[in-house]
């Protein structure tokens, strides 16, 4: 269970979960199949995406994303909740909050807190004319390139661009590699149609995006060797 806790460390967010990073990411950019929308911003109809978190076929937690739009403004709320237990006696606690603000298409800020079995952990960024200023528990104040992005998964463009750790504001460089179009299961238990990225070094987790660019999954591996994969509710 300690190996939980660990990947959560790495960003991980989790990532993925729970679900968690200047440089560019090796072998993403110029890639013309990676997944894009006219407006840029993937933002489903509904406003809203929610995930569930399963672990050996049983759900550890839920994963949320609430989008208001506002003329030309977008904000995105985060919630992630973890809680795994022996019996009566919890052996991981991790909550998540981040709080992104988009403007015209582009990353205004990002505050993020987490708690991570009593260990607190924060980060926020906040554009400037040289790019974003970021700050964060786990790394000295920097300026990320204009272009750097979260790493909060629902927008599939951050596979093209510097990586933000929503956790701690650390910088991630992880290797990106597109995968085939595969089915993947929802919470209901159908199956929908998304392609595959693998991301390896930094984060180490594989992520699916429909043909629309919305986020469907994430499945990684912890430490104690047990997969986290997240249905879409």
């Amino acid at each position: 269970m300690s190996g939980l806790a660990r990947v959560m460390e790495r960003r991980a967010l989790l990532a993925g979960a729970l679900a968690c990073g200047a440089a560019p990411i090796r072998g993403a950019r110029g890639d013309r199949a990676l997944p894009s929308d006219s407006a840029g911003l993937p933002v489903p109809s509904s406003h809203a995406l929610a995930f569930r978190l399963m672990r050996y076929g049983s759900a550890i937690g839920t994963h949320t994303l609430d989008f208001k739009p506002r003329d030309d403004t977008l904000a995105v709320t985060i919630a992630v909740d973890v809680a795994l237990s022996l019996g009566p006696i919890p052996l991981v606690r991790y909550t998540h909050r981040n709080t992104e603000v988009w403007r015209a298409g582009r990353l205004a800020s990002l505050d993020a807190e987490t708690n991570r079995n009593g260990t607190q952990l924060y980060m926020s960024a906040r554009r400037v004319e040289a790019g974003l200023r970021v700050e964060g528990s786990g790394t000295d104040s920097y300026i990320a390139s204009e272009d750097a992005l979260p790493t909060t998964y629902w927008n599939a463009q951050m596979l093209r661009a510097p990586m933000i750790g929503t956790q701690d504001g650390m910088l991630v460089h992880p290797r990106v590699t597109e995968k085939p179009i595969e089915p993947v299961r929802l919470a209901s238990g159908a199956e929908t149609a998304a392609r595959c990225y693998s991301l390896t070094g930094d984060l180490d987790l594989d992520l699916w995006y429909d043909p629309e660019s919305h986020w469907i999954s994430i499945r990684f591996v912890v430490a104690d060797g047990s997969v986290i994969s997240y249905e879409r509710l």
